[in-house]
C-alpha cells in the first residue's frame, strides 16, 4: 500500500490538531502516525489505498476549529511503514 508523508503548517500546535488529525485517520481506516515537529509543523506518516490517502490530504486542510493549515507538503516514501494502528506521538 503507498505509503504518504505529509507536512503541515499553519497554526497547527497547541489547538488540538494532532488529535483531531487521529480521528480523522482512525474513521478513514488509516494506518501511521501524527507528531509535532520542532519547527511549529505537524508530520503525519498514512498508509492506506490511494482513495483513503487523497480524502485524508483533503480533511487535513480543514482542522479542528482553532487550526489555521496554510500549507500540506506531501511526499511518497519509498519505504513500508509497518503500522498496525494510527497513533499520536509526543
Amino acid at each position: 500500500m503507498p505509503v504518504i508523508k505529509l507536512n503541515i503548517s499553519g497554526q497547527v500546535q497547541g489547538v488540538g490538531y494532532r488529535y483531531w488529525f487521529a480521528e480523522q485517520a482512525q474513521a478513514l481506516g488509516l494506518k501511521g502516525y501524527v507528531k509535532n515537529l520542532s519547527t511549529g509543523e505537524v508530520e503525519a506518516v498514512i498508509v492506506g489505498t490511494d482513495s483513503q490517502l487523497s480524502e485524508m490530504i483533503a480533511r487535513s486542510w480543514q482542522g479542528p476549529a482553532r487550526a489555521t493549515v496554510k500549507s500540506v507538503m506531501q511526499e511518497y516514501l519509498e519505504s513500508e511503514l509497518d503500522a498496525q494502528d494510527f497513533i499520536i506521538l509526543r
